[in-house]
């Protein structure tokens, strides 16, 4: 019997709700998703996603450390092309992934396993279009995108030079972040985790070997830190690949008999697009804030940047359980169990929201030991202790509306994290920019940043809370 697309497949959430036919057979890594204890679970899961985070989180300080040996042009060029491949990282791993991981656990859920091999090949598909369509843009906009942001002379050539490598290979960051997220679809945490770290260990003596051309290799200078990440990422997908080949995974890749669909497309790119745009107003609200903490001088960029810092090392924590969220959500989702899913949803956002509070706490409290770590200016201390003690109180409230964006992911329901995204960004820029005009108090400024970030969990609190995940069951009724 030929498989049907999700569009057509799966039920609403109006039916999901209503008692079902035949409980379909699952395989046990599926049924733990379903029936294991949510808290013990979600803990479980997490702890090889906060492994691969803090491994990738060194391979990036590792290669700025050998760069930074090239010289301040050297370092300054990677630094332009930094966020385009954050941005890039974010929205492949993060937003579509988050997309992919979604779509194959509601198909395992509602038992449609061959729908869930055809989304896999669905994913590897969407990896070489996004792929392609970065090494496009990057490569024939590069210069001028560099230039816009302040390169120029051997900055800019460094950067031309870093960022041809590394965006040469978009296809590989693409296809390897979304065969992880394939396999994290299937509540396996532990694969993608040790690919990554095996990978590491070996790309943090690969990088300065290529920099600097140790042994018999050549000395490829700022080349050498990303083609020594093109080499890692190569290698893991190749490993990745095996694995969803093999009888060990839950999801087979097949590339041959299966016919690409739209509906299965559609059921990845209805969830990952949206979370793109989240992606994209995320970066949009750095950028704004960092620009209005400009008015004050490079020690309060540094202050604020110093600070903020410790608002992305929470990320890694709260994308560890964010992959066992997405996988458990749409398990259960598709498994036509909303009320557990419901559980999921919210016992990992309060483990989430109770792990950034004790953070942000700590550093409202105790600022110094954060900021001393990486400089003694006097200026940029004081911009950073207040940063910390005005922001750091809202972290939970960060923590918590993170995890219900990582929920709403396993939902299929992107619709208000985005709406709740959108009002931190404008809290952010107006709110920042009203203190800045009226009160012309840097202080100020970080209450409207502490105020977004404090908007983006509540506003997501509440629609989860409200029942926006079953609006159509509702309707339907």
């Amino acid at each position: 019997m030929s498989s049907v697309g999700l569009a057509a497949a799966e039920p609403p959430l109006a039916v999901a709700a209503a008692a079902a036919p035949d409980k379909p057979k699952y395989d046990p890594r599926t049924r733990a998703l379903i029936d294991g204890p949510i808290a013990a679970t979600l803990v479980r899961l997490a702890a090889p996603n906060m492994l691969v985070m803090l491994a990738q989180t060194s391979v990036g300080l590792v290669e700025t450390y050998f760069v930074g040996k090239l010289g301040t042009d050297a370092l300054a060029g990677v630094a332009l092309v930094f966020p385009l491949l954050m941005l890039m990282q974010m929205m492949s791993a993060g937003a579509m992934g988050g997309g992919i991981s979604s779509a194959i656990a509601r198909a395992l859920g509602g038992g449609r396993r061959a729908d869930a091999n055809a989304l896999a090949l669905h994913a590897v598909a969407i990896a070489l279009g996004f792929g392609l369509a970065f090494t496009v843009g990057l490569l024939g906009g590069g210069r001028w995108l560099y230039s816009a942001m302040g390169g120029s002379g051997a900055s800019l050539d460094a950067a031309l030079i870093y960022s041809g490598v590394i965006f040469s290979g978009a296809v590989l960051v693409w296809l390897f972040n979304s065969l992880s997220n394939v396999i994290r679809g299937t509540g396996n945490m532990a694969v993608p985790a040790w690919v990554t770290i095996v990978g590491v260990v070996v790309l943090i003596p690969l990088s300065p070997c290529l920099i600097f051309g140790l042994g018999p290799l050549p000395r490829l200078g700022v080349a050498g830190g990303a083609v020594a990440v093109l080499i890692y990422y190569a290698a893991g997908s190749i490993a990745l690949v095996a694995y969803l080949r093999s009888g060990n995974s839950v999801v087979r890749l097949a590339f041959a008999g299966i016919r690409l669909r739209w509906p299965l497309f559609y059921d990845i790119l209805r969830v990952g697009l949206v979370a793109a745009l989240v992606t994209v107003q995320t970066n949009l609200t750095i950028a704004i804030a960092t620009g209005l903490v400009g008015v004050f001088g490079p020690a309060a960029i540094a202050g604020y940047g110093t600070g903020s810092r410790l608002e992305y090392l929470l990320i890694p924590l709260v994308f560890g359980l964010g992959g066992p969220l997405v996988a458990m959500v749409g398990t259960n989702i598709g498994a036509k169990r909303p009320d557990r899913a419901l559980r999921v949803a919210w016992i990992g956002a309060a483990i989430a929201a109770g792990l950034c509070e004790l953070i942000g706490l700590c550093a409202a409290l105790f600022p110094q030991a954060w900021l001393s770590l990486f400089g003694s200016d006097p200026e940029m201390l004081d911009a950073g202790t207040r940063y910390l003690r005005v922001v750091g109180p809202a972290y939970g409230l960060f923590g918590l509306g993170m995890a219900l964006y990582f929920a709403s992911q396993g939902a299929g329901r992107l619709l208000w994290p985005l709406i709740a995204n959108f009002a931190r960004l404008v809290i952010a820029a107006l709110g920042g920019y009203m203190a800045l005009r009226f009160t012309g108090n840097l202080t100020q400024v970080f209450v409207a940043l502490a105020a977004a970030l404090a908007t983006f969990g509540l506003v997501n609190a509440a629609a989860v809370y409200a029942g926006v995940w079953f609006t159509r069951e509702r309707v339907t009724r």
